[in-house]
């Protein structure tokens, strides 16, 4: 059966989209974008955007192909940008190269470029075409997306439980509920993303670093050295200033923000420490929390575009209630802990079942023994 011209241009759109994800954990803050060249049928330069600064995805494709790339399509997954940045206009160089059609994943999300760079293509005399495999194409940036046309960044919330959706015993216990594979899949979400959210009560009870760990990143650690691991910024909420230097959260040196109600100066903070002040909204008891919706605002001014919160049920609870998560990432071990233990998530303010947060469910999947769930939450 003869292959439609549609065929092929979703071949190697799905070529570009696999040579994108290459990059999904170095680019960050920069979106993860392939790009293929093709000419009489036969792949000529392809290349994938690796680090921000550094070449853009058509750059690394046309430096492979060189002089070949003259009447080649070429295959993008995102618009290929118009204006100068770090890089020159990946736009122009298509045009200076001699591309003959552009065929494109899915426009720039920035209301302020979108479409500028298909104009200049269209402009030079090259043809393009948009929107091929699109879902594909727009499921390799979320948080890039959502930045760019909201202003705000996507935010995941990670959970672990037993079966019946218990997160630690009674005394605090609670390492490891999940398994290996599960642990190394957590370990792949924190490397994509350009924040890690947690509590001051997390860090403290369980004394954690909140890094990525090259060792614990399973096949993914076969393709990239230690040194290429890019280390997310390390957001603690700690509205009491309870935290100390002195903890192994401080150990690491990769960026931590602390975000306070009330900054002090007393503590000796290494140098990549920064504190934030955020607004303080009154609980029950008198005393005050960090405004979380305060806090995702000056994350985005920061250029924070994909955050995955890591916490307790109180803190997770609270994203969730408030309606700052956007997707929900669920583990389930094949155990069960029993009434005297700990529950998934403290959501404040749901009386009757009508008040219930309601998901959809996007994927149901086996990560070795334990269940994995991801949910879009309704909002």
């Amino acid at each position: 059966m003869q292959t439609s011209l549609q065929q092929l241009h979703e071949h190697y759109m799905q070529r570009a989209i696999a040579l994108a994800k290459k990059g999904e954990y170095t680019t960050s803050p920069n979106p993860a974008v392939g790009c293929v060249l093709v000419k009489n049928g036969e792949i000529v330069g392809e290349g994938w955007h690796q680090k921000a600064g550094e070449g853009h995805a058509e750059v690394n494709a046309l430096k492979q192909a060189g002089e070949k790339a003259k009447d080649a399509i070429a295959y993008v997954t995102l618009e290929p940008c118009s204006h100068f940045g770090r890089t020159p206009p990946c736009a122009q160089g298509l045009i200076t190269a001699g591309v003959k059609h552009v065929v494109i994943g899915m426009q720039d999300p920035n209301p302020l470029v979108s479409g500028r760079g298909i104009a200049m293509l269209e402009e030079a005399g090259i043809t393009t075409e948009v929107a091929v495999l699109e879902p594909a194409a727009k499921n390799l940036n979320p948080g890039f997306i959502k930045l760019m046309s909201t202003g705000r960044p996507f935010v995941r919330c990670k959970m672990a439980a037993s079966l019946d959706g218990k997160t630690a015993m009674a005394n605090g216990e609670s390492k490891w509920i999940t398994g290996t594979d599960a642990r190394q899949d957590v370990q792949r979400y924190r490397a994509k993303s350009c924040a890690i959210i947690s509590g001051a009560d997390t860090v403290m009870i369980d004394d954690a670093k909140l890094n990525v760990r090259h060792s614990e990143l399973g096949f993914v650690a076969n393709d990239l050295k230690q040194d290429q691991i890019r280390q997310p910024v390390r957001v603690i909420i700690d509205s009491q200033n309870r935290l100390a230097p002195t903890l192994a959260l401080f150990n690491q040196h990769s960026p931590i923000i602390l975000v306070r109600t009330k900054l002090e100066n007393e503590q000796q903070w290494p140098h990549f420490v920064k504190q934030i002040q955020v607004n303080a909204i009154t609980i029950a008891d008198n005393s005050s929390k960090a405004d979380l919706n305060d806090l995702i605002n000056k994350l985005a001014e920061l250029g924070l575009n994909t955050l995955w919160v890591e916490s307790g049920a109180r803190l997770a609870g609270a994203f969730l209630a408030q309606g700052l998560v956007d997707e929900l990432v669920l583990y389930q071990a094949p155990k069960l802990m029993g009434e005297n233990t700990r529950g998934l998530f403290d959501i404040e303010g749901l009386a009757h079942l009508q008040d219930a947060i309601s998901l959809d469910i996007n994927d149901i999947r086996m990560i070795g023994a334990d269940i994995k769930i991801t949910a879009t939450v309704n909002k």
